[in-house]
């Protein structure tokens, strides 16, 4: 271990030289002029005149003061009920859930839901699934039919009839 100390004491050098010269032949370089930097160009100022026509920086779905619009409702008066308590199965999209199979027990039809976290949820008629309050209507051996309430924006709802097909593996 001393040796080690005493090689490296002795290769530290106090003799700068070749650094005394880089820093001489630096100074003895001629400045440079440097060159300005380049002018920026502000961009032209856009002012939109178009009142009669739609902002565009305004949403469709606002209903200002001045319109007098009345939500519209479903054709057959109805909407879907936003008061009852939602079911597990409605916290997924409809497209992320999978048909894995069907039983019958007592002569009726029971549905076997996949959701997106591999779970699997037995389901009947009149049981609800999806974000867009969709409650089963009909189950078969091949498919599960949902009918859905999709919301216009307006306060109005349009009902939709989806399925979930069988997933074939």
């Amino acid at each position: 271990m001393p040796i080690f100390i005493l090689v490296a004491l002795v290769s530290c050098k106090s003799d700068m030289s070749d650094l005394d010269k880089y820093f001489a032949d630096a100074k003895n370089i001629p400045m440079q002029q440097i060159d300005p930097l380049p002018e920026i160009n502000s961009p032209e100022i856009f002012i939109y005149e178009a009142e009669e026509f739609r902002d565009p920086f305004s949403n469709d779905l606002e209903v200002s003061e001045e319109q007098d619009i009345q939500p519209v409702i479903s054709k057959d008066g109805k909407g879907p009920n936003t008061n009852r308590r939602k079911e597990m199965l409605e916290t997924y999209p409809l497209d992320s859930l999978y048909m894995v199979g069907t039983y019958m027990q007592d002569g009726k039809f029971w549905g076997l839901i996949e959701d997106p976290e591999g779970g699997v949820t037995r389901v009947a008629v009149s049981q609800h699934l999806g974000q867009n309050y969709g409650e089963i209507v009909k189950i078969e051996e091949d498919k599960i039919t949902v009918s859905e309430w999709l919301s216009d924006g307006l306060g109005g709802w349009t009902k939709r009839e989806a399925s979930i097909a069988l997933r074939e593996e």
